[in-house]
């Protein structure tokens, strides 16, 4: 009869093995996360593109009333800021630029929901609101600085007609695809139409609406430039016609640089205001870009 000892058994019994999902890495944590690589490739970028603007022109034999250096423009902007009134002029436009796309996002998401929520209202007044949408912006402009003189008006106005358009089909399509079930589903728990409207159909269309907000919010600058440019006395728009006029290259690129922040900050606020709202998508649905 064979018999085993218990040192048999431990001679004989296999090494524990650890798993390998219990193994911790041993290397070092790296330096910076994706954010901040991310965060420093665009700062490098931005680095580039200043220094191929600052010795690019000079390089490339241009002269500085068609393509000033980038220091020029900066001295230029101190110019503009103790004469010119610079600030008071970014000022308006901002404003302008605040009001246009507030009372167009409020347009667009009034008409988008009653369009979106009455199939017969929209094949009525789908055709006259696509000639709008079709009639050049640019046309209108001097029309409104008729009617209502060289007041921040015009300008606000045609702000609110290039961002109407966006928001009201984003948030239209939004309505008219909600998920059915989830309607039936909530009709069967005894919930009137607003209860409806705002627990299933307007939360779905919350996406779509941020979605046409980032456009709103980079077409309202153009609006309000554009009416600036037709008949403005004030403003960042006023200022590039002036500088124009002038020969002043630096100054039109001083006006550009001060409206394109205008819509980095505008743009920068939507999306913040999405990530607050919209918290519980996934991050991947409400990135920068």
């Amino acid at each position: 009869m064979n018999t085993t000892t218990a040192k048999d058994l431990t001679m004989s019994s296999p090494e524990p093995t650890s798993s390998p999902d219990l193994i911790k890495p041993t290397g070092r944590r790296p330096l910076m996360n994706d954010k901040a690589r991310t965060v420093c490739g665009s700062l490098a970028l931005l680095v580039v593109f200043i220094a191929a603007w600052q010795w690019g022109p000079g390089m490339l034999g241009m002269p500085e009333y068609i393509l000033p250096n980038f220091m020029q423009v900066v001295r230029e902007a101190v110019v503009m800021w103790n004469n010119a009134q610079l600030l008071q002029h970014f000022g308006i436009t901002a404003m302008e630029v605040v009001f246009g796309f507030l009372f167009g996002a409020l347009l667009g998401l009034a008409v988008g929901v009653a369009l979106g929520l009455s199939p017969r209202a929209e094949a009525m007044l789908s055709p006259y609101i696509l000639a709008l949408q079709i009639a050049p912006k640019v046309a209108f402009a001097p029309l409104f600085v008729m009617w209502l003189g060289y007041t921040i008006y015009p300008k606000i106005i045609v702000a609110v007609l290039i961002v109407f358009f966006p928001i009201m089909i984003n948030v239209l399509s939004a309505i008219r695809t909600v998920d059915p079930d989830m309607v039936n589903l909530v009709r069967t728990l005894n919930a009137g139409r607003w209860q409806i409207f705002h627990l299933v159909e307007f939360r779905s269309a919350l996406p779509a609406l941020f979605s046409g907000l980032r456009i709103a919010s980079t077409l309202s600058v153009i609006g309000v430039t554009v009416g600036e440019l037709v008949g403005g006395n004030q403003g960042l728009g006023y200022l590039l016609v002036d500088g124009e006029g002038q020969g002043n290259t630096a100054a039109v690129f001083v006006s550009i640089v001060a409206l394109t922040l205008i819509g980095v900050v505008t743009y920068g606020v939507v999306v913040w205001a999405e990530r607050k709202v919209l918290h519980y998508l996934p991050k991947a649905n409400t990135s920068t870009v």
